[in-house]
């Protein structure tokens, strides 16, 4: 009797062992997101700046802009130097105008005097000398030609600096490039940017992911796209469970963080794996979570 008592009670225990097993997770890790950090495109004083930590920002969206007052006056001066050049361009066209009515005009004079010629009312003197008179404007035509492909290649200059200059102006707004987030805010109205500046960091939370690490022994039971069960604090005593995707398994394995396991476990091979979970809000970045593979 004793002895089957006892067989009962181990029964028992063995049967709780393995349930508590089956209700173990199958992989840990901690949630994050894809976190971007914008930086100033332009050197000036922050004229206006209106980010603040834990804001909604829109992909697109103006959060500010640096002082551009100086290449507002650069371009001016670039402009007006244009303007002087085309200028310039205008009064070739016109000295070319006028040697080339010039030279209509020796080609009549050069007509009559051969009709001269053949008739014997004029000599070859005067022949030459028209010849030799329209051999002048048409070197003089090619002159002013070679200035005028000058002036075009001056004002083809002038115009890049001022695209240039735009562009510099078009760099001084500070758009936001992503819909999320601010999660760190690294400077204030007034203060001045330099290019390349750290201004705020953004994250869009709508999504977040959970990486975490599965032995090889598991890895041929995850593939990418694969529904599983996420878990993560509640409260001290229950977890919220939700559904994740599986969006990505590492082609390598690696030593097991050692934010993860014991120094025993960290000592063997993991594969790491990202879980694709939509947050309601309550998910936030570094909050540790499980995930428990979900039997077909």
């Amino acid at each position: 009797m004793k002895t089957q008592n006892y067989l009962f009670i181990l029964a028992i225990l063995l049967l709780g062992a393995c349930s508590d097993k089956g209700d173990q997770p199958d992989a840990w890790g901690a949630f994050e997101a894809t976190e971007v950090t914008v930086s100033a495109m332009a050197n000036g004083k922050l004229v206006q700046f209106t980010v603040e930590e834990g804001e909604l920002l829109d992909s697109g969206q103006m959060v500010g802009f640096v002082d551009t007052t100086d290449l507002y006056y650069k371009r001016l001066q670039a402009i007006d130097q244009r303007n002087a050049t085309a200028s310039r361009k205008s009064d070739l066209q016109a000295q070319i105008a006028i040697l080339e009515q010039n030279r209509d005009n020796i080609l009549i004079d050069k007509n009559r005097v051969e009709n001269l010629l053949k008739a014997g009312a004029a000599t070859q003197k005067q022949m030459d000398d028209i010849t030799a008179g329209i051999s002048v404007i048409d070197r003089q035509i090619a002159a002013v030609q070679s200035q005028f492909s000058g002036v075009e290649d001056q004002i083809g200059s002038i115009s890049q600096q001022i695209a240039q200059i735009n562009e510099a102006i078009k760099n001084a707004y500070i758009i936001n490039p992503v819909s999320g987030t601010v999660l760190s805010k690294f400077a204030e109205p007034d203060e001045v940017a330099a290019f390349g500046k750290p201004l705020y960091k953004i994250a869009d939370l709508r999504e977040m992911t959970l990486r975490v690490y599965i032995s090889g022994s598991q890895l041929p039971h995850v593939i990418i796209g694969q529904e599983v069960s996420v878990m993560y604090d509640k409260n001290e005593n229950e977890n919220t469970t939700t559904k994740g995707t599986v969006s990505w398994v590492s082609p390598s394995a690696e030593f097991t963080p050692k934010t993860i396991q014991t120094k025993e476990e960290r000592v063997n091979l993991v594969y790491a794996v990202k879980v694709r979970v939509n947050n309601d809000g309550s998910m936030k970045i570094g909050m540790p979570g499980e995930i428990k593979l979900i039997n077909p």
